[in-house]
């Protein structure tokens, strides 16, 4: 019985730009393991998928959404040889730094755009003594403060990279909602605020919402954050939204004149800092839903920006 493992020095697996990832190959063998070399493989890429409605209409540019590396490199942790039974320890380190001084974007999970960064051991060994032995694992890259040097946000393709570290400017959005007697919805009033549409990740996402006068009963008021992810090139783009968490911030007929709080986190790896690049796009919008009895719905949408700080 043999196993793998990679264990990394920082247990959050949470790296910036530059810095030193420090970490363990950690074998476990009951008896002696031959092997024809132990190398490690690091790599960054950023996946791109098109959707299923688009995908006829982009074959022409198919090479736009080709993966797209960020980084990668192979290190050999030992020549080919014998793995002593019991537990052996590999130690490694290396810089994170991008492929020809690109830079890095954070780690991301969407639907059609993916940021992942990897780890994966191999114990390489021939066919006449078994199949190769592979362990992988992920690790998280975020944007460094800007005090930090030299820690960035990316500077090249982004429109305006600046953007991605500048702290949010909080700037208070009213909003109104508004529909009139004979409509499906009936006579219908509501407003609000949202404390602000630049939003760092960190913090959470606030505001109120007062229902002021509703011809029908209330069944439920709810915040939506929704993804935007657009594909493509220069010839044109594939622009696919969709949710990504919906939040109950209010249950039945809630009470006319009384302020609602709006109140929902980010969640890590689903949400990243706000990217605009020559290939992709990843942008974020809320929706704020009243839900009626009669299963009608008043939907206000709002487009926000996601920074780092």
């Amino acid at each position: 019985m043999v196993s793998v493992d990679i264990q990394l020095s920082r247990y959050s697996k949470v790296y910036h730009e530059h810095e030193t990832i420090r970490g363990n190959v950690i074998i476990l063998t009951k008896s002696d393991l031959k092997h024809d070399g132990i190398v490690l493989q690091v790599e960054g890429v950023v996946n791109l998928q098109l959707s299923s409605k688009t995908v006829g209409i982009f074959e022409a540019f198919y090479q736009s959404v080709k993966p797209i590396q960020l980084l990668s490199y192979q290190m050999e942790l030992a020549k080919g040889g014998r793995v002593t039974a019991g537990r052996t320890e590999l130690p490694f380190e290396f810089p994170l730094r991008g492929r020809n001084n690109r830079a890095l974007y954070e780690t991301y999970h969407g639907v059609f755009i993916n940021i992942q960064y990897s780890l994966k051991c191999e114990v390489k060994r021939s066919f006449l003594i078994g199949s190769t032995m592979a362990k992988q694992t992920e690790f998280i890259v975020e944007y460094g403060s800007p005090e930090g040097m030299p820690v960035t946000a990316p500077s090249r393709p982004l429109t305006a990279p600046s953007d991605l570290l500048a702290p949010a400017e909080m700037k208070r959005v009213d909003f109104e909602m508004v529909s009139e007697a004979g409509s499906k919805l009936g006579f219908f009033h509501a407003h609000g605020h949202l404390d602000s549409v630049s939003c760092p990740i960190t913090k959470p996402f606030t505001g109120e919402i007062i229902i002021d006068k509703s011809e029908f009963p209330i069944k439920s008021i709810e915040i939506q954050l929704v993804r935007v992810e657009t594909c493509g090139c220069a010839e044109g783009y594939a622009k696919d939204a969709s949710e990504i968490q919906t939040i109950q911030i209010g249950e039945g007929n809630v009470a006319k004149g009384l302020p609602i709080p709006i109140f929902m986190i980010f969640p890590r790896l689903f949400s990243c800092p706000t990217v605009s690049t020559s290939n992709f796009k990843i942008e974020f919008e809320t929706n704020i839903v009243v839900v009626l009895t009669n299963d009608y719905f008043k939907s206000e949408n709002f487009p926000i920006r996601l920074t780092r700080f």
